[in-house]
């Protein structure tokens, strides 16, 4: 099973583009921290590349930015490449399946994903309610089945 579930920032804003066919992509990049601090008290950071498709992609390049906190649930995919020198080089990404949003309205200074209006709540009577009567019935003691 290639499963992966990481909780980081954004170290930039997300880049949309779409393929030659016009499928929306999006890339961006999230700082993680570790759980653990090194010997000198330090805490130490990954980064990981993130891919997302179609309409997660649109839906995240929409709604968040650097510095945006988010859960980034998905599977690793590893690729070689030829650089520009000619070396041969192997990147991991995460292909994500689902992204939650977990930057809050106060701290994001105005995403319009978190300005938008609430829907009402619904009125509640302050009267109480009716419960409704249950009938008795003859019981035989017999089961019906």
């Amino acid at each position: 099973m290639n499963k992966v579930f990481l909780i980081g920032n954004l170290t930039r804003d997300p880049e949309l583009t779409e393929t030659g066919s016009g499928v929306s992509v999006c890339h961006f990049s999230i700082a993680v921290n570790r759980s653990y601090a090194s010997q000198d008290g330090e805490r130490q950071t990954d980064f990981f590349n993130v891919t997302a498709w179609r309409g997660l992609a649109d839906t995240v390049a929409k709604f968040v930015k650097k510095g945006s906190k988010v859960a980034v649930s998905g599977s690793i995919q590893i690729r070689n490449y030829e650089d520009n020198q000619g070396q041969r080089r192997t990147a991991v990404d995460v292909i994500a399946q689902d992204v939650e949003f977990l930057t809050t309205r106060q701290s994001d200074g105005g995403n319009d994903f978190y300005d938008a209006p609430a829907s009402p709540a619904p009125e509640r009577s302050s009267a109480p309610k009716k419960r409704p009567q249950l009938e008795s019935f003859e019981d035989d003691g017999d089961i019906p089945f």
